[in-house]
């Protein structure tokens, strides 16, 4: 029976990329309380400026040249995708659980493993189909308990059609991520990440925007850090293993949402949650045990963070 090795190369962006899912998990149950606040559109307009005001100076002190138009173009387009992306997110937060949202949003690694095929040309292994399959179906388990536990109100219609139009763009977030990471480092993604989003969204600042409480500003401020810290994290971990490998991680937020939710919120988690986590652990390790991840891009930008 051949062995089954976990190589150096790969659990280092495994392991990084499951450091940049815990990241983002806090930071949405940061900006859950600011956006209910100040409403969703002011919350994420001020989490990207901080973010900006973060990673920006860092990048500017140890750039070593302007990025080529190609990796501008895609620094735009995910600062673009981005900025609805997390608009209609975090616009979901007010109207549904936050665990429940995040786990409805599982349904964009399954779809970005296609797109990755279709736009990046990579090869969908059978391990990694069913690596995915396990972990969404784990998702669902998850989403079919926590549905059953209340009414579909109003509220909850709008919340679920937000998810799902930010389902659709995070799905095309991921393959801008693996094309974005082999031209640029982590600190450059992140500065035009947040400072394009904080563009996009202040063209509408002054007929949406509200400014915040002294009471929700360290909720923001701690937003704007796991932001920059996360996107860095899972910028760093796309430029080592392809984004087929590394799709199934995204299912570990679960886990963040359910342990931020139990001691913040006093969620308790049932027997459905269990279930779902088992499978998402399971499909998480089958993407884990895949091998070893294969070489980066010639040509691809050192990305480790100076």
């Amino acid at each position: 029976m051949p062995r089954l090795v976990l190589s150096t190369p790969f659990l280092a962006p495994f392991a990084m990329a499951l450091a940049g899912v815990a990241m983002l998990s806090a930071m949405d149950a940061f900006m859950k309380g600011a956006a209910l606040a100040i409403g969703a559109f002011s919350a994420a307009l001020l989490r990207a400026a901080i973010a900006t005001g973060i990673a920006a100076p860092l990048w500017l002190a140890h750039r070593k040249h302007w990025p080529d138009r190609a990796t501008l173009k895609l620094h735009l387009l995910r600062g673009l995708c981005s900025a609805f992306m997390g608009l209609t997110f975090f616009y979901a937060l007010t109207k549904l659980p936050i665990a429940e949202t995040i786990a409805i949003s599982f349904v964009a690694p399954l779809i970005a493993l296609y797109l990755a095929a279709i736009l990046l040309g990579e090869q969908v292994t059978r391990r990694a189909v069913i690596a995915s399959l396990v972990s969404f179906a784990g998702a669902l388990v998850i989403v079919g308990a926590r549905l059953g536990q209340g009414e579909m109100d109003g509220d909850a219609m709008i919340g679920f059609a937000s998810i799902l139009v930010s389902t659709v763009l995070y799905a095309l977030n991921f393959i801008i991520i693996r094309q974005q990471s082999q031209r640029a480092g982590p600190l450059e993604v992140a500065a035009f990440h947040g400072g394009v989003s904080t563009v996009v969204l202040g063209l509408a600042a002054p007929w949406f925007f509200v400014a915040p409480p002294a009471a929700i500003q360290p909720n923001l401020l701690m937003a704007g850090v796991l932001t920059v810290g996360g996107s860095m994290a899972i910028a760093w971990a796309y430029a080592r293993a392809q984004a087929q490998a590394l799709l199934p991680v995204e299912y570990s937020g679960f886990v963040w949402a359910a342990l931020l939710g139990w001691l913040f919120f006093a969620e308790g988690v049932g027997i459905g949650t269990l279930a779902g986590v088992t499978l998402i652990v399971i499909g998480t390790w089958i993407a884990a045990t895949k091998g070893r991840a294969p070489a980066r891009a010639a040509g691809g930008a050192e990305t480790g963070a100076p």
